[in-house]
């Protein structure tokens, strides 16, 4: 709105007072509500749910100052107006964004302070601006905005390349819990950028700019309901942990070998959905740092460990089913084999044999 041509159309005055309204009731859905609408089998983060929460009030409290410094405050100053606005956007907006989309890598928790240091030449500049009436504020603004993005994407790219790294060391199951969603939504926050700090007046921008706010609440408040929580420390008080002590401190590694085949090949336990590296190591008597090593060592993550137990176990349930002559889907057999999601089955099965599904039962028929 930094032109406020949407002030005299009707339509968009609705459209800008939905995306407020709808920014609020999901910012308060996510800050009070602990259990998931979307999926009651997942229980996402409790810190997660909160910074959300404050990014989407961010998004109401934007609107809302836009608005007032347009009709009420500061409209015979158009410079004032905008550095106040822009500022408070800057310093709220935008930290709280990269702060959400941190707090969505499970693998550790990463220092928050540097974004608020970042912020800092933010309100001196605005200040100072203020005070002497300075016509390139907005300037400042973005080529040091232009910088701090480009920054904070490359960070976040190696992150999430770390983050992956640790899922599929860790976990057997990945559906929903990979975060190349989490882009799209740094994306769709950056286009918005992009149309505000170009935006000379046209109210088809301003439109759009309404748009894509709208579907960036959407998008948060699923990827927030999707998430579950994946670190130890974010379980505590929501159910029992079991912890073990290594009766040798020194288990060999190549041990474990032996293990896996005993406690989680013989008895089938990799067909358990959601299995992890902890649960398992807790089954062979053993600790995650000894199972990871011993995975490691061969070269391959414990995801790919399960994928091969389960696609292995699909092939023997097809082979035998043939055998007797029995009609079964894929679909039915890779749900037996420790799959919820076809599409990750799929892509496992060609993963590990070469081919899709379709072409190996043609071939083994």
């Amino acid at each position: 709105m930094h032109e406020y041509e949407g002030l005299s159309d009707i339509f968009f005055i609705m459209l800008y007072g939905g995306a407020t309204m709808m920014a609020v009731l999901a910012g308060l859905y996510l800050w009070l509500r602990s259990g998931n609408a979307m999926n009651s089998e997942t229980k996402s983060p409790k810190g997660l749910r909160r910074w959300a929460a404050a990014f989407l009030a961010s998004i109401a409290a934007s609107h809302v100052w836009w608005a007032l410094l347009g009709t009420i405050w500061l409209t015979d100053d158009r410079l004032i107006r905008n550095i106040v606005a822009i500022t408070l956007d800057r310093v709220t907006f935008v930290p709280l964004m990269m702060c959400v989309l941190l707090r969505m890598l499970q693998d550790r928790h990463r220092p928050l302070w540097p974004i608020a240091v970042a912020m800092v030449p933010f309100f001196v500049v605005a200040v100072v601006a203020i005070v002497i009436h300075y016509d390139y504020f907005e300037w400042f603004v973005e080529g040091y905005s232009l910088q701090l993005s480009l920054i904070f994407i490359i960070y976040y790219v190696h992150a999430l390349r770390k983050y992956g790294r640790w899922l599929h060391d860790n976990f057997a199951d990945l559906e929903h819990k990979e975060l190349w969603q989490s882009l799209l939504l740094l994306a769709c926050i950056l286009l918005i950028y992009v149309v505000y700090t170009t935006n000379e007046g046209a109210l088809a921008v301003e439109y759009l700019a309404q748009v894509l706010t709208l579907v960036i609440i959407a998008f948060v408040v699923w990827r927030v309901e999707t998430l579950q929580i994946l670190l130890p420390e974010e379980l505590e008080g929501t159910e029992e942990t079991v912890e073990t002590e290594e009766t040798e401190e020194s288990r060999e590694v190549s041990l474990i070998g032996s293990l896996l085949v005993q406690h989680c090949e013989a008895p089938k336990l990799y067909l358990q959905y959601d299995l992890t590296l902890k649960q398992l190591a807790l089954a062979l008597g053993t600790n995650r740092t000894y199972l990871g090593a011993y995975f490691a060592a061969r070269g391959e993550t414990y995801n790919s460990y399960i994928n091969r137990l389960r696609i292995d176990h699909f092939i023997g349930l097809y082979q035998e089913a043939a055998a007797r002559g029995r009609n079964v889907t894929a679909q039915q057999l890779s749900a037996q084999s420790g799959y919820r999601n076809y599409t990750t089955f799929s892509n496992a099965f060609k993963q590990r044999t070469g081919q899709n599904v379709t072409q190996w039962i043609k071939n083994n028929t």
